[in-house]
């Protein structure tokens, strides 16, 4: 519930700085205040994530979805997320990797996860243009991935407590980086579930800091990594928004537009099914929490409709467990969203021929 009524208000927030960009910021200061709002929306975004993260994995909730992965595309995509951040510091960062294809059996967006952690420290703590590098090399039947960076370093006391939860360097009111004291907890987990380790070094305060993720290797490469090819501009499609959060909807439904799609609005669930009866959408992007009817049950009637059973549901949701994830998959959605939904995903899954095809579903994150 927590997650749900936090990530709610984040999700018209963040459609609404994507209108913004679609339609052009000539003006600086129009930009400048742009450019605060996106990084304050991803920064709260990332805080809501990391602290459910952190209940969630107490309470044995999480499931890894294991599949083989590239080595390089996890610290690709943990580096392109962070970027903004290290870009806006002007820390220089170098990345290496072995030229060879390090191929590991992990769930890629949870090793993202470990990674984007690891980065977002090292730039949050080193002084604007300090350096930060990622190097990666085999160990045996492992790989060492080392993060470091030249920065505030960690103090000997705190060096022994710096994976615990909530812990925190005591800094002075004038350096101090905010944030929750989870962000490592995270890492030391998840590398844990994925029969791995990690440690920190740092010669003292001042000295800067080092993290030794290792993680096993699996012999022979797998399918596909992340993402897979780039995807096609696709073509315009009939896109039903159902969602009792209106500012949310309706900065989605914006920003859809923008992009060419054709898209119809609905703020209940009785109304949600009203207006597919009529219209017969392609995508259904749809609220769990809604009044009258709630997601689950629309995403079930909807399939019970004539020429409505291949629509493509999209749950774009608060609910983010792997719970809520079963329900959605058992009420018949494809994907499963949580808010606030990131424009890029939501583009590539309408911008595919065929949403449905198995290859699409099988590379796709979010599938069910």
């Amino acid at each position: 519930m927590l997650g749900h009524e936090l990530r709610n208000p984040l999700s018209p927030i963040r459609s609404a700085v994507e209108v913004m960009q679609q339609l052009g910021l000539a003006d600086p200061t129009l930009r400048w205040a742009h450019d605060v709002v996106q990084r304050q929306v991803l920064h709260l975004s990332r805080l809501v994530d990391d602290l459910l993260d952190v209940s969630r994995i107490n309470r044995d909730l999480i499931r890894l979805q294991r599949r083989p992965v590239e080595l390089a595309e996890v610290v690709g995509q943990a580096v392109e997320t962070v970027r903004p951040l290290l870009d806006g510091r002007q820390h220089r960062l170098t990345v290496a990797l072995p030229p060879e294809r390090l191929w590991l059996e992990a769930d890629p967006a949870r090793l993202v996860q470990v990674f984007t952690n690891l980065l977002h420290n090292a730039g949050k703590y080193t002084d604007p243009g300090g350096r930060v590098t990622v190097t990666a090399k085999r160990a045996g039947p492992e790989v060492v991935v080392r993060v470091r960076d030249d920065g505030m370093g960690i103090a000997p006391g705190l060096l022994p407590h710096i994976f615990d939860p909530f812990t925190q360097a005591d800094h002075s009111l004038a350096r101090s980086p905010g944030g929750l004291g989870v962000g490592l907890t995270l890492v030391r987990r998840l590398v844990q579930m994925h029969g791995g380790s990690v440690e920190a070094y740092s010669a003292g305060a001042g000295q800067g800091s080092e993290f030794a993720v290792r993680l096993p290797l699996r012999t022979a490469p797998g399918e596909k990594g992340l993402d897979g090819e780039a995807l096609p501009a696709g073509r315009p499609r009939k896109v039903l928004i159902v969602d009792d959060n209106v500012d949310g909807a309706q900065g989605l439904a914006l920003l859809l537009q923008l992009r060419g799609h054709r898209v119809l609005l609905a703020h209940d669930g009785a109304a949600g099914l009203e207006v597919a009866r009529a219209q017969r959408p392609e995508v259904v992007v749809l609220d769990i929490g809604l009044p009258k009817l709630d997601g689950y049950a629309v995403a079930r009637e909807l399939r019970r409709l004539p020429g409505m059973a291949g629509v493509l549901l999209i749950a774009a949701t608060g609910y983010g467990q792997d719970e809520d994830r079963r329900r959605a998959r058992d009420a018949g959605f494809d994907y499963h969203l949580v808010k606030p939904v990131d424009p890029s995903v939501l583009s590539k899954l309408l911008a595919r021929p065929d949403p449905h095809a198995p290859a699409a579903r099988e590379e796709h994150p979010a599938r069910l």
